[in-house]
């Protein structure tokens, strides 16, 4: 029972002890929000280069979104929540916006510069999803 309690303990610090690159200022996502969120699967071949991610990508897209992206983060995938098992996603990029008109009246123009980007830092197709922020801590 032990051993059950610990490896609990051990896989809820790594769920939410996930290590965030380049995170903006947290005070500014308010419930209601609209985020948008890049998830890159983990697969075999998959590569991800973080570096050009975290310091050329991101930072194009800001400058893109301009005044309407409120905040932005970056996670890179350490550890899955199962014992010996690779990290279900190598990265996922988050972007916030106030509401879903700024949120598309930003991406709709920017996304083909956006998609052409990619290959320059991954061999994966991401995944996205939008979502509405209810709680913010």
């Amino acid at each position: 029972m032990k051993t059950k309690i610990c490896f609990l303990l051990i896989v809820a610090g790594l769920l939410f002890g996930c290590v965030q690159n380049k995170s903006t200022n947290n005070t500014k996502i308010k419930k209601g929000m609209i985020k948008v969120a890049i998830f890159y699967p983990n697969g075999e071949g998959k590569t991800f280069d973080m570096d050009y991610y975290s310091t050329k990508h991101m930072p194009m897209a800001a400058s893109l979104f301009g005044d309407s992206l409120k905040a932005m983060s970056i996670d890179k995938g350490l550890a899955s929540g199962t014992p010996d098992t690779p990290v279900p996603y190598l990265a996922i990029g988050y972007f916030f916006f106030e509401t879903m008109a700024s949120c598309q009246n930003s991406m709709r123009p920017n996304s083909e510069k956006l998609r052409a980007d990619v290959p320059n830092y991954t061999n994966i197709q991401p995944v996205i999803q939008i979502s509405e922020v209810q709680t913010v801590e």
